[in-house]
């Protein structure tokens, strides 16, 4: 499942047992029809509740907010690979069900107002609402769907493999579409096939090509209208006043800021001084350094500008140093294990992140899906299946990553690096590892679009020297860095694979064969595994929420043996930082800081705050 946030406190083996049979338990008959669906247990809220507990259903409307986005967008069109749309484009759309941002993997109805599906997950039905409409004030209809998520599936990469097992999509009934799938037990399928955006058929028909760019101003049937754009440097969205979910259950004390607006950014200082001077208002801090060293300028230290850090409750995903093994020069995972070795998170966390982070031991950290110790059980039997195409050190040696707590501690891993880079061909010559067949000198080149990384990157080129790798960064401005990841034309990449609190489809385009090839997916490694793809299936296919941690902790234990990235750190809260003109609910959600769902602007706190500011 698509993951809506961060991370999940390890729970005691009672609790998640108490999970699991829930997850297990059926939440409704089979076929009944449903205002929710989850793939963790039971939605919380019942089918005539009047908000969700985390919004302030009496929240004022109005005010504006002014955000920052990196990098130029260039067209209104997210669907096509290569397309660079705006900051906020989904504000213009609706899906059939929306996603409770305090609820892990839960939606409710919003296009659609129910769903129903048979015990054995073959197929899924929606019964939209009658009173669904586009910001133009025709209707949403079946057509309309359908249409959507043929198109989606079609020209999206992602939605390509996300949606993989669904074989047709059909109208049933006046106001009823109908997914049918190609396998049965696909747990997750029914409900993510609500979360694509649904389009007006008849806008982008005729002169428009949705496989195409495009810069005219779409119609959407979310709660925000584009109203201004300065293609490339600016996008502004108006709240749609005559919103045709505003007074929902799944929409009350939502979407209060009458205008937010979106100005881009091409460097990451300029932007930071943006928001000191207040042309930015709200932002997330994704800088160790300038959180605990530049929130030091006269308007936060007068209190008109705050920051927190927002504690977050939902699983991290692996970040990491991924390494392209499309290039002949990284496909031996003894060469990767090996520039592994050679990165030290001790000596960056203490002296360039200020002991912030905490290191990633796995793909989905901090959640029940991470494998630890030795493979047992029903994990044990899947990877079993696939024995003699996984690395064997899996099935005897619990996976650890380096640890340099002494001085000595990185001197072992750099022997233990050379000797790995031998044993796969390379050796030494004049400082130079050099390929023992071929000549070739082993580099290691980084793909940035920003030089903020850079600072970390330094450091770990230097330790890569004293194992004969030379090592650099390749510096381009966001369209080039989009266009070479498409191609996969790069060495490494530092990137995030996200994870939700129930792994799926999702899988397939991070690890999947067929995903290896597609330009504009998320295999960024370029893994062509038939064992990996094999476990991939157990997880989407798996027959209960027992069955689903089994294979997904046996996901996690093949990618981590196999050293495809170098893996980096996380942080189990968000970092925020806003001028003080805004309020939110007194028990906002936990998962989230849901500053554009939940927060309004407060307008007797801004009038001081930009009095002060003046001043």
């Amino acid at each position: 499942m698509l993951k809506p946030g961060t991370v999940m406190r390890r729970t005691s083996v009672a609790v998640l047992a108490a999970i699991a049979a829930l997850w297990s338990a059926p939440t409704f008959a089979a076929d009944e029809w449903r205002h929710a669906m989850s793939l963790v247990g039971k939605p919380k809220y019942a089918a005539d509740f009047k908000h969700f507990d985390w919004v302030n259903p009496d929240a004022p409307k109005g005010g504006s907010v002014t955000m920052s986005d990196f990098g130029p967008y260039d067209t209104l069109n997210s669907l096509p690979p290569g397309a660079n749309p705006p900051a906020g484009l989904g504000l213009i759309y609706d899906t059939l069900f929306a996603a409770s941002i305090d609820e892990p993997a839960t939606a409710y109805g919003l296009l659609a107002e129910t769903a129903s599906y048979p015990e054995d997950r073959s197929s899924v039905t929606f019964r939209l609402r009658k009173e669904a409409k586009f910001s133009d004030g025709s209707p949403v209809t079946a057509e309309d769907v359908i249409w959507s998520f043929e198109k989606s599936k079609g020209v999206s990469p992602f939605y390509d493999q996300y949606y993989k097992n669904v074989a047709k999509v059909e109208k049933t009934g006046e106001h009823e579409i109908t997914f049918r799938f190609s396998v049965k037990g696909n747990r997750e399928l029914p409900q993510i096939v609500s979360e694509f955006p649904v389009m007006p058929k008849a806008w982008w028909t005729g002169s428009r090509d949705i496989t195409k760019s495009t810069k005219d101003v779409p119609i959407g049937s979310g709660p925000y209208r584009i109203a201004a754009m300065d293609v490339g440097r600016s996008i502004t969205y108006e709240r749609n006043k005559d919103y045709w979910a505003k007074d929902l259950p799944v929409s009350a004390g939502q979407w209060n800021f009458d205008v937010i607006r979106y100005v881009v950014y091409l460097d990451a200082t300029v932007e930071f001084e943006a928001f000191k001077a207040g042309e930015v208002e709200f932002r997330r801090e994704n800088s160790s350094k300038k959180w605990a060293t530049e929130y030091t300028f006269k308007s936060f230290s007068s209190g008109a500008v705050k920051k927190e850090l927002y504690q977050t409750k939902i699983p991290q995903g692996m970040q990491g140093f991924a390494l392209n093994i499309r290039r002949a020069k990284f496909a031996d995972k003894r060469v990767r294990e090996a520039l592994g070795l050679a990165f030290d998170f001790e000596w960056a966390n203490k002296n360039l992140f200020f002991d912030q982070y905490t290191r990633s031991p796995s793909y989905y950290t901090n959640s029940e899906y991470a494998s630890t110790g030795l493979p047992q059980g029903r994990e044990l039997e899947i990877l079993n299946e696939v024995k003699d195409k996984v690395p064997p050190e899996l099935f005897t040696t619990e996976f650890k990553l380096p640890v340099n707590k002494a001085p000595d501690d990185l001197r072992d891993h750099t022997r233990k690096a050379l000797q790995l880079l031998k044993e796969a061909g390379w050796e030494s010559k004049a400082g130079v590892m050099t390929n023992v067949k071929t000549g070739e000198a082993l580099t290691l080149e980084f793909l940035l679009d920003d030089t903020t990384f850079e600072r970390v990157l330094n450091p770990y080129y230097q330790n890569l020297k004293r194992i004969g790798v030379a090592a650099s960064t390749r510096l381009v401005d966001q369209a080039q860095f989009g266009q070479r990841l498409r191609a996969f034309d790069y060495d490494a990449l530092l990137t995030t694979f996200a994870e939700s609190d129930s792994p799926g489809n999702e899988q397939r385009e991070y690890w999947g064969s067929a995903a290896a090839d597609a330009q504009g997916s998320r295999n960024f490694i370029g893994i062509k595994d038939p064992a990996i793809d094999k476990i991939v299936d157990h997880v989407i296919l798996a027959k209960d929420h027992a069955d689903l941690v089994s294979a997904t902790k046996a996901l996690d234990r093949v990618l981590l043996w196999n050293h495809f990235v170098v893996p980096n750190w996380h942080l189990a809260a968000a970092r925020i930082a806003y001028w003080d003109k805004f309020r939110r609910p007194e028990h906002p959600p936990t998962r989230d800081p849901g500053f554009l769902n939940v927060w309004w602007y407060d307008k007797d706190a801004a009038a001081k705050v930009d009095a002060a500011k003046v001043k």
